[in-house]
């Protein structure tokens, strides 16, 4: 397989997964509240979660999702009120020294459970399924390229916006600082919600 065949996928996912919305905005709160180092079993959930959804659309199992609409609704449900919940959480603490309702960092499973209940992520994967499913000769090897392709980008986005948010808890002096900045960020996250519902 060519490198230039590669790059449109190489694009896309890294422009899907760069573009803000609720796992790149839980990446950064994490870096603010708790560092890069306590944040990675989050951005590896995050990833993982990521990678496996886009295994199963390259298996074809998400077309399920969208021939079931009561199945469709059912995780829209359940996906917004866990990004609500995160919401209500991420924006009600303050500097990272408070004993706050977020006192720890959340881990791997919380990360992969919010791509897995993310009907956005599943749209996003599903998508570069029927897209790039002539890259592949086999479904096997769509399956590893697609979970390669996503899982890596998630890796490097979140990444980079782990560190955004370590470098905004350096800027952050004051109680009121931070929870302006959670708040704003507890909001965002709870604004992802919205394109899912409007599709």
């Amino acid at each position: 397989m060519a490198a230039t065949s590669l790059l449109p996928l190489a694009l896309f996912v890294l422009t899907s997964t760069l573009t803000p919305g609720g796992a790149t905005t839980l990446a950064t709160a994490s870096g603010a509240q708790f560092g890069f180092r306590r944040s990675l079993p989050l951005l590896a959930g995050l990833s993982t979660g990521l990678a496996t959804l886009a295994c199963i659309a390259a298996t074809g199992l998400s077309g399920l999702m969208l021939a079931v609409p009561s199945l469709q609704l059912a995780m829209k449900l359940a996906g917004t009120a866990y990004l609500f919940w995160l919401a209500w959480k991420i924006g009600r603490s303050g500097p990272p020294h408070l004993q706050t309702q977020l006192a720890t960092p959340l881990g791997f499973l919380a990360g992969a459970g919010m791509l897995w209940m993310n009907p956005k992520a599943w749209a996003m994967t599903t998508g570069a399924g029927a897209s790039f499913a002539g890259l592949a000769h086999h479904p096997a090897q769509l399956v590893t390229l697609l979970g390669a392709a996503f899982g890596l980008a998630a890796i490097v986005s979140l990444t980079i916006w782990c560190w955004t948010g370590l470098v905004l808890s350096q800027l952050l002096r004051t109680a009121a600082q931070w929870h302006t900045v959670n708040a704003i960020l507890g909001a965002l996250l709870a604004a992802s919600v919205v394109p899912m519902w409007l599709q």
